[in-house]
């Protein structure tokens, strides 16, 4: 889907009228934004949207942290998706099952060590736990691309 007609999607729900109202914007300018842009073509009669500009500051930047500070925003988060067979992915299913298990048991233990001390989770260590999370959270992706892609198959027995 492209950036204007989810732009539309998300307006159609409350209606341009209230949205434009809401962002104290001209409605003409979020039905411009609903519309396709291309500066190529002089008969488009969109606006470039504050999506296409959100993906050209990570693309420019090469910084994801805006994106995940949005995906926070909405309640949720940013969980890059492995490009081509992620090197790190044998074809060994039991191995990289035990990954998981070891990654998870680190969060455990980050979040363990955490609250030892004083029982409690300072901010420093909620950005260890934090960390550690994400981390997690992309190897449990990997490990599901793969899946997917079919890149786990059984052996045949030996005989």
């Amino acid at each position: 889907m492209r950036s204007h007609e989810v732009l539309k999607r998300a307006a159609d729900k409350i209606g341009v009228k209230a949205l434009a109202a809401e962002l104290r914007l001209s409605q003409a300018l979020v039905y411009k934004w609903c519309q396709e842009s291309d500066p190529d073509d002089k008969d488009a009669s969109g606006a470039r949207n504050p999506l296409d500009r959100l993906a050209d500051i990570v693309r420019v930047t090469g910084d994801q942290s805006v994106v995940n500070w949005l995906c926070h925003e909405a309640g949720g988060f940013l969980v890059m998706n492995p490009k081509g067979r992620p090197p790190d992915v044998s074809t060994e299913l039991l191995g990289n099952t035990q990954r998981l298990v070891k990654e998870f048991s680190q969060l455990l233990l980050t979040v363990t060590r955490s609250i030892e001390d004083d029982g409690e989770i300072e901010p420093v260590e909620a950005d260890r736990i934090r960390e550690s999370w994400e981390l997690f959270k992309g190897t449990v992706e990997t490990f599901a691309v793969a899946c997917e892609r079919g890149m786990f198959h059984s052996r045949p027995n030996e005989a």
